[in-house]
């Protein structure tokens, strides 16, 4: 993907690219079971790679998710404050040197072509390497990753703490689109595995060409009209150059996990009938996102805590698995406080609160904080959590925004009777 915005920005090119790109990594060798001999040799390989290629990158270590912000997980319709300017300022300058002589430039060609070259002058040049991530943080990732059951909850969490990452360098440098290179054959995988995982009502999100989850930052693939055979094939053919990294499941058994599993399905069937990565994938083609997404500029109520998609509010007696979890969240009771406790006044939400308390968003232990942070989870979200034995491991920023969301709805919920809400025919008057 990368080599193919490069040729799209070349000289040669008939229909050039008009933007600025970025190329960010994330080292997830922490939770891979690589050495720190063998993070840094591969950090060396990627850099070398970047810096042949000319882009401004961005190297970021998993263990950083440990130091994000809480913003990073809540909805933004409009673009950060100050980078439009900033962006149209990169793409101007970019095109002034584009058009300018390169005269004494050393141009930098890819292997295996004569006609494919790189900008004559790249975009500010910003290079971001990973800060060597403390032995606190590379801990707590271990502990958090060792505490995790199952290789299935283990994969779904790594993918979104690295989506969690990824957006926040986007919104840090200014970015409102991130390309990801998924595969066609990567996405009907990535079906597949969804439906079985519970996660059948954003499969749009998940497979489709755009992803607007997260509003002012835009998820785009655009290789999905490729198979991964068509990706080796480019590659091979025209020397681009790569790393080769362990990932989380490397060596497990195919039935290790369910994303194990179906890989090995869908590639068997494949070898069989040709034709099932492009059947499923044409499937996923039809799927549309859910009507309640359909007002620009409006946030669509609350959102998974993990996923950031728009959860499934349905009632208890509602004939789906998340009204069935609902129901049965309900039925569970904790234990009665003791007659001190309810008369006791509520600890404040900053200092001087105990452990095991409520954090603020109501009286002191009536809920239980678990219970708490997976009423704010979609299904499928809320099956991989129950592998998590314990919240503690989390990284901050998620049990920060699970605390800040609970005392709204609280707050929200104790002024509820006091607030003025706007009629449908009011409302539209008022627009109109």
């Amino acid at each position: 993907m990368v080599w193919q915005v490069l040729e799209g920005l070349s000289r040669d090119s008939a229909k050039r690219l008009r933007f600025v790109p970025g190329v960010v990594y994330i080292d997830e060798g922490a939770v891979c079971g690589q050495s720190p001999e063998d993070r840094a040799k591969t950090l060396d390989e990627v850099k070398q790679i970047l810096q042949t290629v000319g882009f401004p990158w961005h190297i970021v270590a998993l263990e950083e998710v440990f130091s994000l912000p809480p913003s990073v997980l809540r909805y933004f319709a409009q673009e950060p404050t100050g980078t439009e300017g900033a962006y149209k300022a990169a793409v101007g300058s970019f095109l002034q040197q584009q058009h300018a002589p390169a005269q004494g430039e050393e141009q930098l060609s890819v292997p295996g072509t004569q006609g494919l070259q790189t900008p004559a002058g790249p975009p500010i040049a910003v290079q971001t390497e990973a800060r060597p991530p403390t032995a606190a943080q590379t801990v707590a990732l271990s502990r958090l990753f060792n505490s995790v059951k199952t290789l299935t909850a283990k994969e779904e969490l790594l993918q979104t703490l690295r989506t969690h990452l990824i957006l926040h360098v986007a919104r840090t440098h200014g970015y409102s689109k991130v390309m990801t290179g998924d595969s066609c054959t990567r996405l009907a995988i990535k079906l597949m595995t969804s439906l079985a995982l519970g996660r059948g009502a954003f499969l749009a999100w998940d497979t489709g060409f755009s992803d607007e989850r997260h509003g002012d930052v835009v998820v785009v693939r655009p290789m999905r009209e490729h198979t991964l055979k068509e990706v080796a094939f480019y590659n091979r053919l025209f020397g681009v150059p790569s790393v080769f990294t362990p990932a989380i499941d490397t060596k497990a058994p195919e039935k290790a996990s369910i994303h194990r599993l179906m890989e090995a399905f869908m590639l068997r069937l494949q070898a069989q009938f040709p034709s099932t990565v492009s059947t499923v994938y044409r499937t996923s083609e039809k799927l549309v996102k859910a009507p309640r997404d359909s007002s620009a500029g409006v946030p669509p109520g609350p959102r998974c805590l993990l996923c950031m998609c728009t959860l499934d509010i349905d009632t208890a007696d509602s004939a789906t698995a998340f009204g069935a979890q609902t129901s049965h969240l309900s039925q569970t009771q904790p234990p009665t406080p003791p007659a001190e406790a309810l008369t006791a006044p509520c600890c404040s939400a900053g200092v001087g609160r105990p452990q095991g308390c409520c954090q603020g968003a109501g009286p002191c232990g009536r809920e239980d904080p678990r219970a708490c942070i997976i009423d704010q989870l979609c299904y499928g979200c809320r099956v991989n959590m129950k592998d998590l034995p314990s919240l503690d491991p989390l990284p901050p920023y998620i049990l920060a925004e699970a605390q800040l969301r609970r005392q709204r709805a609280w707050v929200l919920q104790e002024i509820q009777e006091y607030l003025i809400e706007d009629s449908d025919d009011e409302a539209h008057t008022a627009e109109s």
